[in-house]
């Protein structure tokens, strides 16, 4: 992994005034998502979101605010406002809340617009109070709405986590290690859900011929379309950093995700993929928690996963000299790292 291949940190995004809007138009580099990308798949509401971005990133328009009924908000906000109403309303499950700390209530989560961000205020600290999520028109902030609609109860999990330790040490020059530790899973996680307890040990261990290459029949491959197929899966990869994603846009092959091993039974890979990501959302929350609450939580209790090795996300892994690359496939800088 490089310095290059490192999450980018909350308040301190890649040129904040990147992919401005032009006359009500969402900016022409939207349009290069490539929605049918196997690390996209997952996403709750994804027709949605990629038609009402695909038809707003060729429309010269004025921003169009009618899937809101609130105050003014930026196109973005807008668009994952109406996935989030259209997906409750397809669940008949309210709309997701915050993870309330003590002295304050759980609030219904909400796009709006990034100038809704009082001076001062940390971002993760207005969310909780909120339920309003400051979004701004670019693929980093489409990405993490994104995020949002998929594990809702995970992130509201990280952000609170994120208020227990503003409340306790401040902001600072430094986050420290849980903080840290949050930033690089949100930014640049990836879940590896697994049947097969060994492939997610190997993963754990940097046995990428064990984990990746000899039971690659055993992996789940995302442009599969017949159930009967993805019944006999044992293993799959789903991406939680928004960053990540952001970086897929032009895949590289050094590109490397924090990981976590989730374990399932088999019945996991029946399910329809929304039944999976509610499901995952719930274990994740989870595993989080636990992991966050220990004394000796840091970022290297993720997994390092060069995320184009995933069986089925690149069609050159098909070939196993793919995963010959050292300076990729490394050895690792430890021998366990297990939870």
């Amino acid at each position: 992994m490089t310095a290059s291949d490192l999450p980018i940190k909350p308040h301190f995004y890649a040129d904040s005034n990147s992919l401005p809007m032009s006359d009500g138009k969402l900016d022409k580099i939207f349009a290069q998502i490539d929605w049918q990308a196997p690390w996209l798949r997952h996403l709750n509401q994804l027709k949605d979101i990629s038609e009402a971005v695909k038809g707003m990133s060729t429309l010269n328009e004025q921003k169009n605010n009618a899937a809101y009924d609130g105050p003014s908000i930026d196109v973005i906000a807008g668009v994952l406002n109406k996935a989030f109403n259209q997906q409750s309303s397809h669940t008949q499950i309210e709309l997701p809340t915050t993870k309330p700390t003590l002295n304050n209530q759980a609030k219904t989560l909400e796009f709006v617009s990034q100038n809704a961000l009082p001076e001062g205020e940390a971002y993760e600290s207005f969310i909780g109070t909120t339920g309003n999520i400051p979004t701004r028109d670019n693929l980093h902030d489409l990405f993490n709405g994104s995020i949002w609609l998929t594990f809702p109860k995970t992130k509201a999990l990280l952000n609170y986590y994120h208020m227990l330790e503003i409340a306790e040490q401040g902001i600072g020059g430094s986050r420290g290690r849980v903080r840290d530790t949050i930033t690089v899973f949100d930014e640049n996680g990836a879940i590896l859900v697994t049947a097969e307890p060994s492939i997610g040990e190997a993963l754990i261990d940097f046995d990428w011929q064990t984990s990746l290459v000899a039971p690659r029949a055993q992996w789940d491959n995302p442009k599969q379309i017949s159930a009967d197929d993805k019944n006999n899966a044992k293993a799959a990869v789903y991406i939680f950093g928004h960053a990540l994603l952001e970086k897929l846009l032009q895949p590289r092959k050094p590109l490397c995700a924090h990981s976590i091993v989730i374990n399932v039974t088999q019945d996991f890979f029946a399910l329809s993929l929304s039944q999976r990501m509610q499901y995952l959302d719930n274990q994740v929350a989870d595993y989080m928690d636990i992991l966050l609450s220990r004394h000796d939580v840091t970022p290297r209790k993720l997994s390092p996963l060069p995320i184009l090795g995933v069986p089925h996300f690149w069609a050159e892994n098909a070939n196993p000299s793919f995963y010959d690359d050292s300076q990729v496939f490394r050895s690792g800088r430890r021998q366990k790292n297990k939870s």
